[in-house]
């Protein structure tokens, strides 16, 4: 199969790059962990010889299922937006996006791969990266908080995402979720039903600034050196524009804390991480309105957590990584979910 997709993929590079000399595509290997698209790293080779180049790309293509339903278009533009290094938020370069199922069999886009560093959320608590926790949370919430600076027609993202207005994103959201929550659960969740009737009970504040939301910010999805800096973030399938208190309660759930510390995505102390955060964004965090957004990550959690698993469980896409990633997390997810519902009681 790799060896197919590799020469489908020479041949779609091959007339992406009409004047390219013998474009090649080199080492294609999958990628595994992620859940919404399909993953590949390879070398692009150009030129014969001694003038032989190559340069180390990754390729995203959709999945035949996937725990989450996103559009890969939202993603690329994400990434593009923030190509800006005045910004502040390191990304991949994009190349190529396409939506033409001939070419390999499901739309895909192409992008740079950053070499030479880690990614993993088990590692970053380990030996040599472990004694540099403090330094990558603090580059963490810097980043996003200038995510939440960014302002979304500056950056050109108003032509491809829907700006809701300010007091109707935490319902865009909650629907949203709710909706795959009925399609996909295989059975009663009353905890997460009651975590959705306290959400409702208790609007939050519209936000101070409808900005761009990451939707999967958190340990495990950026790329960090081994000296406390951080290189790239990824993972931008669910970016939207909306509250930017959203990105901040999911990277403060206990889910992503995975070694247990008790620290803000196993890295920095929770009140630092806001502190460092309002500085970045310029916004000032409203801890009801952000404890109303930590209950309602339990609810997108869940509902990501169950639609992988009937995914898998329906065919639709047969990558072990979706029956684990619902086995493991939704009892997980139901105790986060009471905590969360504690605290706001």
């Amino acid at each position: 199969m790799s060896d197919d997709l590799a020469q489908r993929l020479q041949a779609y590079v091959a007339q992406r790059l009409p004047d390219a000399e013998n474009p090649r595509v080199v080492a294609l290997e999958r990628i595994h962990g992620g859940a919404s698209r399909e993953t590949y790293r390879f070398r692009l080779s150009l030129g014969e010889g001694a003038e032989q180049r190559e340069r180390p790309l990754i390729l995203r293509r959709d999945p035949p299922g996937s725990c989450i339903e996103t559009d890969r278009r939202n993603e690329f533009e994400a990434y593009r937006a923030f190509a800006d290094e005045s910004l502040g938020v390191p990304v991949p370069e994009m190349l190529w996006l396409e939506e033409d199922e001939r070419w390999l069999g499901h739309p895909f886009f192409v992008m740079q791969e950053i070499t030479g560093y880690e990614a993993s959320p088990v590692a970053i608590s380990q030996p040599p990266y472990a004694e540099y926790a403090e330094a990558y949370g603090r580059e963490k919430y810097e980043i996003l908080g200038r995510i939440a600076r960014a302002e979304p027609r500056g950056i050109g993202l108003l032509a491809h995402f829907a700006a809701p207005a300010p007091g109707d994103c935490w319902q865009r959201e909650l629907a949203h979720w709710e909706e795959v929550l009925d399609e996909d659960e295989p059975g009663p969740q009353p905890i997460i039903r009651a975590a959705i009737r306290w959400l409702r009970a208790h609007p939050p504040p519209p936000p101070l600034r409808v900005g761009v939301v990451h939707g999967d910010y958190r340990t495990g999805n950026f790329l960090y050196d081994r000296d406390g800096g951080i290189h790239g973030i990824l993972d931008w399938e669910m970016a939207h524009l909306g509250d930017p208190l959203e990105d901040l309660a999911w990277g403060f759930s206990p889910l992503f804390d995975f070694q247990g510390s008790g620290l803000a995505g196993g890295l920095l102390e929770r009140e630092a991480a806001l502190r460092i955060w309002q500085e970045s964004s310029g916004l000032d965090v409203d801890r009801d309105a952000l404890q109303w957004w930590e209950v309602f990550t339990a609810v997108k959690g869940q509902a990501i957590w169950l639609s992988s698993g009937r995914e898998f469980l329906e065919g639709k896409n047969p990558d072990p990584i979706l029956a684990i990633a619902s086995l493991s997390m939704v009892d997980k997810q139901d105790r986060a979910a009471l905590v969360a519902l504690g605290r706001a009681s």
